[in-house]
């Protein structure tokens, strides 16, 4: 995970230097500073240096991968990489439901965005425990 923990590490980087130049040349163009997209570019830093630190916390956790390996081959790769279900349909449920509560903060209908978070939380409860069979008593 070192190499994704790079790619947003950089992002961030990029964040910050365009929010700086940004600044300068909106402060010395008009009247002040714009604020507006000031402040959405430093989120933008933020938000990829947060992810970048969450990668990198977990890359010293678990055991380094084919990619993160200059001398890897292809083959190091090769494998199971994890289970997919391939006829769920919880998948389309929770982006059904997540399409909901974006329509209802779009038009800012508060009844449809309580139906539509409640749905949410379902969908994420059935696609969390889709394959849950309870405890194992051995």
């Amino acid at each position: 995970m070192k190499v994704e923990s790079t790619v947003f590490d950089i992002v961030a980087v990029f964040g910050f230097v365009v929010a700086a130049v940004y600044a300068v040349m909106t402060g010395t163009m008009t009247e002040g500073v714009e604020p507006i997209g000031t402040v959405a570019l430093l989120l933008t830093g933020g938000l990829a240096l947060l992810v970048g630190s969450y990668f990198r916390f977990v890359s010293r956790r678990i055991e380094p991968r084919p990619e993160d390996n200059e001398e890897a081959e292809i083959s190091d790769g090769a494998g199971e990489l994890g289970f997919f279900s391939p006829g769920s349909y919880w998948p389309v449920a929770l982006a059904a439901c997540a399409a909901i509560v974006g329509v209802a903060l779009a038009f800012f209908q508060i009844w449809l965005l309580i139906l539509g978070a409640v749905a949410l939380l379902i969908a994420i409860g059935g696609l969390l425990f889709e394959y849950h069979t309870g405890p194992s008593h051995h």
